[in-house]
């Protein structure tokens, strides 16, 4: 598996609360404010969607370029640690 990055790591190695979608790894604050304006202004709102698409990683990460503009790389770094993060506390 590819190397993950330290907000990666840190997101998925506890409990997620009431973290801001900035949090989520590949959703940085150019990202976070687009999400923020489709109404997902924190991390459980994001794994909301998530979880709707049925943890589905083509459909999330189309819904990622489509609604907020991410780039291939965003989109799959966002699902892969939403993906871990379910892993470990699901």
């Amino acid at each position: 598996m590819a190397s993950t990055s330290k907000k990666h790591r840190e997101f998925t190695g506890e409990p997620m609360g009431d973290k801001p979608v900035t949090d989520v790894a590949g959703i940085g604050p150019v990202l976070g404010l687009r999400l923020c304006e489709a109404g997902c202004d924190k991390a459980y709102v994001l794994l909301g969607k998530f979880l709707m698409v049925h943890m589905n990683g083509h459909l999330f990460t189309q819904w990622l370029k489509e609604t907020i503009n991410a780039n291939s790389k965003q989109a799959t770094d966002c699902y892969r640690c939403l993906q871990e993060w379910c892993d470990s506390f699901l």
